[in-house]
């Protein structure tokens, strides 16, 4: 496997650089000059990479929503068995690379800007599909199929809800303490089962 290209490693560096200005900044509202800066480039390049602003964000979603599809899926691989899964799905959720200040911040700005931006809202329905479907693979191993989607459907909330939560905070995420609290919330629900 040969080197990434030179064009391959700047466009990744402008996306991982617009994730971090945007946590600095605490708002979409960044410059590609900005963005370049950070990324130790000029902004004329960046916008020869992605165009516009709009697009070098959409692409800066995808690529956190890659890491995450990443994430899981190797979370996924290394469990057995559908609890198993589960806790490795939502572990997988809140990894070191995940839940950290930098992206908590960027998600948080990307919900917002889907209100009024279609490839963001596209890109955050198929991110919902996803961990729903996800979710609701293992918990229907785990309790009946009413109970299962309603159990899938709190689950992504306090996913979701631990990111909003936690990006006003002052203190470091952390994501153990989020972890317990959900895999308390899943013990809680698949005991009335029985």
């Amino acid at each position: 496997m040969g080197r990434p290209s030179l064009a391959t490693e700047r466009r990744a560096a402008l996306i991982v650089a617009a994730i971090d200005e945007i946590h600095a900044q605490g708002t979409l509202g960044v410059t590609m000059a900005a963005i370049a800066a950070r990324a130790g480039v000029s902004g004329p390049l960046a916008s020869h990479y992605f165009g516009t602003k709009d697009a070098l964000i959409t692409e800066a979603l995808r690529d956190m929503l890659r890491r995450l599809n990443a994430d899981v899926i190797a979370a996924l691989r290394a469990a057995n068995g559908p609890r198993a899964r589960l806790s490795a799905l939502i572990r997988a959720n809140f990894g070191p690379g995940q839940f950290c200040d930098k992206t908590i911040s960027a998600w948080l700005n990307f919900y917002v800007r889907a209100q009024a931006d279609e490839p963001t809202q596209r890109l955050l329905r198929i991110y919902f599909r996803r961990l729903q479907s996800n979710l609701l693979h293992e918990v229907r191993q785990l309790a009946p199929q009413a109970r299962a989607e309603a159990l899938a459907d709190t689950l992504a909330a306090l996913i979701d809800g631990f990111y909003l939560r936690h990006a006003l905070r002052q203190r470091p995420p952390d994501a153990g303490h989020v972890v317990a609290r959900i895999e308390e919330t899943i013990s809680l629900y698949l005991s009335e089962q029985t």
